[in-house]
């Protein structure tokens, strides 16, 4: 094995460090097969270690005023906006999308930072009053304490930034699992929100797959857990979380449909059909798999194909109009899907494989 490629470290309280792991994955550029680093599948012991560290540091971090934790993310938004194209070309470089579409990825991670920066308003209570003889109300935001999140390969930096700048201005303390398939981006990431001030131990990072994510799930001293990924993995990560206690929230794949009604605008209408089924190699939650032409908008079938033959595919860095999938494993799955189709009945206007 050679040593020439980094390792991805683990962060447990406030400090990178080397996992002690036996099991490493490579983190592959989807374009040209190149190793760009090696992954560690972190141990149960450090998956602890990170949730000692972020329960430990809720202890101060929740009595922190709400402007002083809130003003971290104003640093950390200028800090995003500073480095924008290192971190769209190093997301570029892992994920396979066009640098187009990788600085998108970050730009709607960054909205949430700014959301987070002026978090004060949404921490107040309410008061009633007199609700019966003599008898006063009131409600008070507390945060939960250690908080996790379980983020997928097909958006390395909006999601992340999605989940742990949230549940940190609220006075919560996080570990964020990242894709094992493509770390990098958010690794970076979590260097600049430590750059920002977010002190030791209130955000952890580890690395690994299923027994990483089952043991998140499992553990007593994390309340809530928040994934994006699989409808298989987060069913899972909902039943099992929930069922040691937890909240849950499991954002998972869709199946969207398009219907095409003869009165549409056929430019617009094509233009959007591509776009959204073709866009991101069709690596979104929200990628369209169905689209349904209604009465005359079926002749329009032809020019569908003409737009999709028009579309140029090669390495993000050179922004095309899609770059590669994720892996070969994606590519196989695929050129399955498309065969099945084919076996089952379908006409296959176009041959992409």
């Amino acid at each position: 094995m050679s040593q020439s490629v980094p390792n991805i470290k683990l962060l447990i309280g406030g400090e990178f460090v080397e996992s002690q792991t036996t099991e490493w994955r490579d983190i592959v550029n989807p374009a040209t097969q190149e190793v760009l680093a090696r992954v560690p599948l972190a141990t149960a012991d450090e998956v602890n270690a990170a949730v000692a560290a972020a329960k430990e540091a809720f202890k101060t971090w929740k009595k922190t005023p709400i402007g002083a934790r809130a003003r971290i993310f104003l640093k950390y938004q200028q800090l995003i906006r500073e480095n924008m194209k290192e971190l769209a070309a190093i997301l570029t470089a892992e994920q396979g999308k066009t640098l187009a579409d990788a600085e998108g990825d970050i730009f709607r991670g960054l909205e949430v930072v700014e959301h987070a920066a002026n978090i004060g308003t949404l921490q107040m209570g309410e008061y009633a009053e007199n609700v019966a003889g003599g008898v006063d109300t009131y409600t008070v935001q507390q945060p939960l304490g250690v908080c996790a999140g379980i983020t997928p390969f097909n958006f390395p930096a909006m999601i992340p930034l999605w989940m742990f700048p949230m549940a940190i201005a609220t006075g919560n303390t996080f570990v964020l699992k990242p894709s094992e398939q493509d770390p990098m981006v958010t690794m970076r990431l979590v260097e600049l929100a430590l750059e920002a001030g977010i002190p030791k131990g209130v955000l952890n990072v580890v690395h690994g797959a299923a027994s990483v994510v089952d043991a998140i799930c499992d553990h007593p001293d994390i309340k809530a857990v928040s994934f994006v990924g699989s409808t298989k993995v987060g069913t899972h990560v909902y039943q099992r979380a929930t069922l040691s206690g937890k909240r849950a929230q499991c954002m998972m794949g869709a199946k969207n449909h398009a219907i095409v009604l003869p009165d549409a605008n056929k430019e617009q209408a094509l233009n959007q059909l591509a776009g959204a089924a073709f866009g991101a190699a069709g690596q979104r939650c929200m990628a369209l798999s169905v689209a349904v032409l209604v009465g005359e908008a079926q002749q329009w079938i032809p020019e569908l194909v003409a737009k999709a033959k028009g579309l140029k595919v090669g390495p993000g860095k050179d922004n095309p109009d899609l770059g590669p999938v994720i892996s070969c494993a994606a590519l196989d799955r695929v050129k399955s899907l498309i065969a099945r189709g084919v076996e089952e009945g379908a006409k296959l206007e176009l041959d992409g494989r």
